[in-house]
């Protein structure tokens, strides 16, 4: 017998459904996040088991390394890209477990893939890294936006990064509006420090591909969005 494993991830509890080559549940339970507890639910009946779908949730590292660690062949859903295919979801199903290990059977699961866990360390700097640039450009919108509303023109972004406190205060006499430019500026700044030292511990530990070369010709992509972007799954 070929058991089909679909493993639905919450914050706190995942549901595990084992289906049979007939979709009949073999076992279905509602388990505590953590390894042990999942791996003993599924030793029983391992040697049947042909594959395993934990969702592509935030959380998922944790449970696909101990999985993928113990033997099991295991699938990463890709959620956003599985289709509702009409007539085939359970009709009485309380969890999707059940329909993603369906679709692991039917071969029509959309996988997403999963980072080899000795880099995502650095792939989460990267990421970290865009996100305060992503604050930051919002930062600094935001100070363009209260000088247009304070004076009815604006400052170009360069400008914005120039600022003194002096200027500041200069641009907008009322002290109010400008210790709200000042404290956004003081934001930036420290957000521009951070960038800088998750810049440069992600670019010394990172090893090059060639298809670095190829994404630094395309506009807007430096050499530390590069590195995000340029792992196995794009090459």
């Amino acid at each position: 017998m070929k058991l089909y494993g679909g493993i639905d991830l919450h914050s706190n509890n995942s549901v595990v459904a084992l289906l049979d080559e007939e979709d009949r549940v073999i076992y279905r339970k509602r388990l505590a996040n953590e390894a042990g507890v999942v791996l003993a639910a599924l030793a029983p009946y391992r040697e049947a088991i042909t594959g395993l779908v934990v969702e592509s949730t935030y959380n998922w590292y944790w449970l696909v390394d101990a999985l993928m660690e113990a033997g099991y062949p295991v699938h990463l859903a890709n959620t956003t890209a599985i289709v509702q295919y009409s007539g085939l979801k359970y009709s009485d199903d309380d969890s999707d477990a059940c329909w993603l290990a369906k679709l692991l059977r039917l071969g029509l699961l959309a996988e997403g893939y999963i980072y080899p866990k000795e880099e995502r360390a650095v792939r989460d700097l990267l990421r970290r890294r865009l996100r305060l640039i992503q604050q930051r450009t919002a930062n600094l919108v935001s100070i363009q936006n209260q000088l247009v509303r304070s004076r009815g023109q604006s400052l170009s972004a360069n400008e914005v990064k120039r600022l003194t406190p002096e200027a500041v205060g200069q641009l907008l006499p009322d002290a109010n509006q400008a210790l709200a430019v000042q404290s956004t500026l003081l934001v930036m700044r420290a957000q521009d420090a951070a960038v800088e030292i998750l810049e440069r511990e992600a670019l010394a530990q990172v090893k090059l591909r060639p298809a670095y070369q190829h994404l630094l010709s395309v506009s807007g992509i430096g050499t530390a969005l590069s590195q995000r972007k340029c792992h196995p799954a794009h090459l």
